[in-house]
């Protein structure tokens, strides 16, 4: 279960979605050789000292033991190396202590850290997200006392929503805070799934809950977000006693063993309003959007970690007669496990893209010079990031699944560790939103809402790629089939747009995978065109995964618009008896 950061690739696909430029106009501290010092660094952290961690992690797990949670063994050691080398604040503000890198480094830095241990990451994943809420929600006191040691690690965060009868239907949620008579109030009810909600690797973990008030309306307006400290923060920034909140149990699970996931019971917690009452859910949607993108690049983590053992097993295992000469007898040399693994590379690659796109959008979202700039940097944000959560995390699994394929009957048993990369993966299109939601989010709020005009100016630009590539020898092929693609894309565009509620919703899932292959086969388009004309092996590579990417995946995307527009009517008559027999 060797691991490599992939360096050399997260730099090239840096420089492929813009983020030199980006530097060039928001962060001109941040130069090319910086950006390849903090990559090295943080391969070097990742593969030294993660990766180690990641089989006992599994093996092993988080313990519950007398109403203590203790994180599995090594990683309270390994989150204080975290913390000393300054990888919880790198996309933070300096204001509270961070060191103001942008975001795609950030999610560079988080992907190797994912894909060497994907249970850990998932700890600093999720106070990255309680630093954003509270960046842009706090108070002035949340702000000067409690985010400054979110940002430097100090402190963890954790996302509170799901209770026992409440999971995606966050209206239904009963958890309730009320008045203490002193400004503050007091936290009551159960949540459940809560991932790192309670361990000892840090010196306080800081929960964000949503809630209701006695006198709230019912549904989603009557939710409140607030902050509640495992030991609670006096005026001073001083830690005080032990707050009113236990896990009750951790969950016993699929995978990321590593990782406590809590059942978590407030009773009568003291706690703070964070944002505006009955603002809640709009509140924490900063925290779970953070969380998303993140989620979706540990899609792209868990692939590539599962990748690199498949490719390698492939280089060490002999079987059968090979049909290529150059993989000296070893399975490598049979046709389809090849394309297999050039495949996946191809996804990964595609994948990793998309979230590094996202992150540069973000930062654009913020830092671009007008207000037109800015706004437009936000809307195509805001449209691929449930591409980003959902396509990746799909890819993760499926790759993940590739690469026990690849090990054959050595992939199922647990020792080569291939198993563990699948169970880890089958999280990631679940939480913080199934993918099915992410989907419904995608055609609803960012296709639909504004008449699929931003999804629509996307198109444009990949058709300039397209056109691009039809022009390059040796990628013309290339261009003709994402020419293609976008086509098909655009035909959906304009079908969802027309159509009814009912039928949008049960195309959202397909539609979703097109925006997906399609963005993906731009993304790969762009690597291969940065690429033309080179002797490089490795550089060559990009036209070829290219290629194979565009037989094999845009190909299917008229199908694929052909299965949005016509699978409507028959979801809609089919009832569940008639599936039963």
């Amino acid at each position: 279960m060797t691991f490599r950061a992939p360096v050399r690739d997260l730099a090239f696909a840096l420089k492929t979605v813009g983020h030199p430029q980006l530097l060039e106009r928001a962060f001109p501290d941040l130069d090319d050789d910086t950006v390849q010092a903090v990559l090295e660094a943080a391969a070097a952290f990742a593969d030294g000292e993660l990766a180690p961690l990641n089989r006992q992690g599994d093996q092993q797990g988080a313990r519950y033991e007398n109403g203590k949670v203790s994180a599995a063994p090594g990683f309270a050691e390994a989150y204080k190396h975290f913390v000393e080398q300054g990888w919880n604040s790198l996309s933070a503000s300096p204001a509270y202590g961070g060191q103001g890198l942008s975001k795609a480094m950030e999610l560079s830095v988080f992907e190797m850290v994912h894909a060497a241990n994907m249970a850990f990451g998932l700890c600093p994943m999720l106070t990255q997200a309680a630093i954003e809420a509270l960046a842009q929600h706090g108070t002035e006191r949340q702000k000067r006392l409690v985010l400054p040691k979110l940002v430097s690690g100090e402190w963890t965060g954790a996302m509170c929503l799901t209770e026992p009868h409440a999971g995606t239907d966050l209206a239904a949620l009963t958890s309730m805070a009320r008045p203490d008579g002193n400004g503050g109030w007091l936290l009551t009810g159960q949540k459940i799934f809560i991932t790192w909600g309670d361990h000892d690797a840090a010196d306080n973990i800081c929960h964000l809950v949503i809630a209701r008030t006695p006198d709230a309306p019912p549904g989603v307006k009557g939710i409140s977000l607030f902050l509640t400290t495992k030991f609670e923060v006096k005026d001073d920034g001083a830690l005080g006693p032990r707050n009113d909140f236990r896990p009750v149990s951790i969950e016993h699970k699929l995978g990321i063993h590593g990782s406590p996931t809590c059942i978590m019971a407030y009773e009568d917690a003291k706690a703070e309003l964070v944002g505006e009452l009955g603002q809640g859910l709009a509140h924490m949607f900063v925290m779970m959007n953070a969380a998303r993108l993140q989620v979706g690049v540990q899609g792209v983590a868990i692939a590539e970690r599962a990748f690199q053992q498949a490719l390698t097993f492939s280089q060490d295992r002999k079987q059968g007669r090979p049909a290529f000469d150059d993989a000296q007898g070893m399975i490598y040399g049979h046709p389809d496990v090849r394309r297999t693994l050039m495949l996946s590379k191809a996804k990964i690659e595609a994948a990793r893209g998309v979230c590094l796109t996202v992150g540069v959008l973000s930062d654009l979202a913020e830092h671009a010079g007008s207000d037109q700039e800015r706004a437009a940097a936000r809307a195509r944000q805001e449209l691929l990031t449930p591409i980003a959560k959902a396509w990746s995390t799909d890819i993760g699994v499926e790759v993940a699944s590739a690469g026990v394929q690849v090990h054959g009957g050595m992939g199922f048993i647990e020792e080569t560790g291939a198993a563990q990369h699948y169970r880890d993966a089958r999280i990631a299109p679940i939480y913080e939103g199934t993918n099915g939601i992410q989907a419904m989010d995608l055609v609803g709020r960012k296709v639909r809402l504004n008449g699929g005009e931003t999804l629509r100016a996307l198109c444009g630009e990949m058709a300039l790629t397209a056109e691009t590539l039809t022009q390059t020898p040796g990628l013309d092929g290339v261009g003709r089939r994402l020419g293609a693609g976008i086509a098909a894309l655009e035909r959906a565009t304009n079908w969802l747009v027309a159509a009814d509620n009912i039928s949008a919703l049960a195309a959202a899932t397909p539609f979703l995978k097109l925006a997906g292959d399609v963005c993906g086969g731009w993304i790969l388009g762009r690597q291969a065109l940065a690429a033309a004309g080179s002797d490089d092996p490795w550089l060559k590579s990009k036209g070829a995964l290219a290629r194979l990417y565009a037989s094999q995946v845009l190909t299917a995307a008229p199908g694929l618009a052909d299965a949005i527009t016509e699978s409507g009517p028959d979801l809609a008559e089919t009832h569940a008896a008639a599936l039963a027999g």
